[in-house]
């Protein structure tokens, strides 16, 4: 295999998907998007990538992370899309406002880095349902504590992030003396790519430009009204590392919609309240006035926060709403073709 390639995370599955198509077109990585143009990279350099025609008719555009095979014109440092291999990992959100439509936020990344700062930013409710999206997104969540020399209380904080986050790695991070960097650093190796993803001025530029060495995204300070950091990142833009790993950096999210998110990741993201309810006298017991209700006994006794069973009951009740949407919206949209379809038989038998 391509030793170049492998940097940019190439490896042998993607290889197995690339015999199915054109032996001519050659694998790429998108680093940026300009709406439905990008900036693709391959082992030989970077180029500006169009989709072909043919492509563009699938409607399935391709997202920074993301491999595609590319007809490569190299001296005119231009390029041709005409496929898009499989993803590993996705991570997305229900597009903000009234319309309900994916928004694809990073692709093929090998770990999600959940940036939560340690001033006005922290917030355990909103980071649960990040902790859920990542879990279905394919990839292993890792948890960034940034700002660290703001926190006067960081044990107490750090001990209520493990304790809804159990088995995830955390790192408490800090501008002022690079606190954790080394650490990320050293998971990002050589072929490994993280998104790091989180609120307006979580921190996550200035934890790329410490890990880059040098300023590659813009990073502001903190507005001294309300502690929050300054709003940088306006793009999503895959960054490679002097050490071999790539970075996405995502610009800030105001809120985390869910979407299309599976029991698995509701699982995986509150483990504590599923394993109490193995244990209650009704296999389907809701949790609520049950009796013999273990989840509801927990909470009673102090061994389960009421806030953390009232946030999963609400991200439930929002996985059933956006499922309900999208049952929708997907048979009226099925009623949309056969219309369509009815009428161009019409017109046809007509002609006859």
């Amino acid at each position: 295999m391509n030793e170049a390639l492998n940097l940019l995370g190439w490896n042998d599955q993607l290889e197995t998907a690339k015999q199915a198509y054109d032996k001519a077109w050659t694998p790429a990585r998108i680093v940026l998007e300009h709406k439905h143009m990008y900036r693709v990279l391959d082992d030989r350099g970077e180029m500006l990538a169009t989709p072909s025609g043919k492509f563009r008719q699938t409607g399935d555009y391709p997202a920074v992370g993301d491999w595609v095979l590319v007809d490569a014109r190299h001296e005119e440092g231009k390029a041709t899309i005409h496929a898009l291999l499989p993803r590993k990992s996705k991570f997305s959100r229900k597009e903000a406002g009234a319309v309900t439509k994916e928004q694809i936020v990073a692709v093929n990344v090998d770990y999600v880095y959940l940036v939560m700062a340690l001033n006005q930013d922290y917030n355990l409710r909103r980071l649960e349902r990040y902790l859920l999206a990542a879990y279905d997104s394919g990839a292993s969540p890792v948890i960034i504590l940034s700002k660290g020399d703001l926190c006067d209380n960081l044990e107490e904080k750090y001990s209520e992030v493990e304790a809804i986050a159990p088995g995830v790695t955390l790192h408490v991070t800090s501008a002022v003396d690079r606190r954790g960097v080394d650490a990320i650093s050293r998971q990002l190796a050589p072929g490994i790519t993280a998104a790091f993803l989180g609120s307006s001025g979580a921190g996550k530029s200035t934890l790329v430009n410490m890990l880059y060495g040098k300023d590659v995204q813009l990073a502001g300070g903190i507005r001294e009204d309300d502690g929050k950091g300054k709003h940088t990142t306006t793009h999503r833009e895959l960054v490679q590392l002097p050490g071999g790993g790539m970075i996405i950096d995502t610009p800030g999210m105001r809120e985390l919609q869910l979407w299309d998110q599976q029991h698995t990741g509701v699982s995986a993201a509150f483990t504590d309240i599923e394993q109490l309810g193995e244990t209650c006298r009704f296999r389907d017991c809701t949790h609520n006035n049950e009796p013999g209700c273990r989840v509801q006994e927990a909470v009673e006794n102090g061994e389960l926060e009421e806030e953390r069973l009232r946030s999963y009951f609400k991200l439930q009740r929002e996985l059933q709403y956006l499922d309900s949407k999208t049952s929708t919206k997907a048979q009226l949209e099925q009623r949309k073709q056969f219309k369509q379809l009815s009428k161009q038989v019409k017109q046809v038998k007509k002609r006859r």
